[in-house]
């Protein structure tokens, strides 16, 4: 075939091979519509949404567990609390750092009537007047028979109080007061009053009340307030100023007892 004839054959289909191309190149950009046609971008984003869907189904599972647990916790600790909370409640009552209230008795002691003292110069004036031993001996009584919380002047009655004597007056943490005095106990009445009755001190202490006209007076009441103690509940140990402590002997000296 002569260079002519190429040529014109050439010049003929270049133009139906540029149209061809063109419609390949319009349906490509029709069917992607923008986006990137490499099927390697493709599979990492479908692989990247699956692993997402993998992690969260797991957090999922793992809220709900926990979820679980903290109901589980809950319903214990819902069970625990009021039952150590009446633990604390009962001791706090034993030790004497929360108020009470209840049915109970008041016990009042007096001195002799002033008269009485005047009409007995003789008498041994110990015998006339209320002291601290009288006091215990109620108050024991009234422990023994029972009692929940106990209180002398309207200050309630601990383990550590102690009661002492001084002149005329009965020091009671540390505070003088003078007669008449009131011990009030709450608790069962009946035990309580069965115990002062079967006290054998309270026993000696009605000959005085008969013979001298002491005062001891016993009222039962439906409703007893009783304060709660507000001193301080550490021991507290007397100390000599000065006092040196001996030192003990060692164990490997020994002393020549012959």
């Amino acid at each position: 075939m002569s260079r002519l004839r190429r040529f014109s054959l050439w010049r003929a289909g270049a133009p139906v091979a540029l149209l061809c191309a063109g419609l390949l190149f319009a349906t490509s950009a029709t069917n992607a519509r923008g986006t990137d046609l490499r099927p390697s971008r493709n599979t990492t984003l479908a692989g990247l949404v699956e692993e997402q869907s993998r992690r969260s189904a797991t957090l999922t599972r793992q809220h709900a567990a926990l979820s679980q647990d903290i109901e589980k916790l809950q319903a214990q600790q819902g069970s625990i609390a009021p039952k150590l909370a009446k633990q604390l409640k009962d001791l706090s009552e034993q030790v004497g750092t929360v108020p009470v209230a209840g049915p109970g008795l008041t016990v009042t002691l007096k001195d002799a009537p002033s008269q009485v003292v005047k009409d007995n110069p003789d008498v041994d004036a110990d015998w006339l007047v209320i002291h601290q031993q009288d006091i215990q001996a109620v108050v024991n009584a009234l422990w023994a028979g029972g009692a929940d919380a106990i209180s002398i002047q309207n200050h309630r009655v601990i383990s550590t109080t102690g009661i002492k004597c001084v002149g005329n007056s009965v020091v009671l943490h540390g505070v003088p007061y003078l007669p008449p005095y009131k011990i009030t106990a709450i608790g069962d009445r009946r035990m309580l009053q069965k115990a002062l009755d079967d006290s054998q001190y309270i026993d000696n202490l009605q000959d005085y009340v008969v013979k001298f006209q002491l005062g001891y007076e016993v009222k039962t009441q439906s409703s007893i307030s009783m304060p709660a103690y507000e001193g301080t509940l550490d021991l507290q140990s007397a100390t000599v100023p000065g006092f040196e402590k001996t030192p003990t002997a060692s164990p490997s000296s020994s002393t020549s007892g012959r």
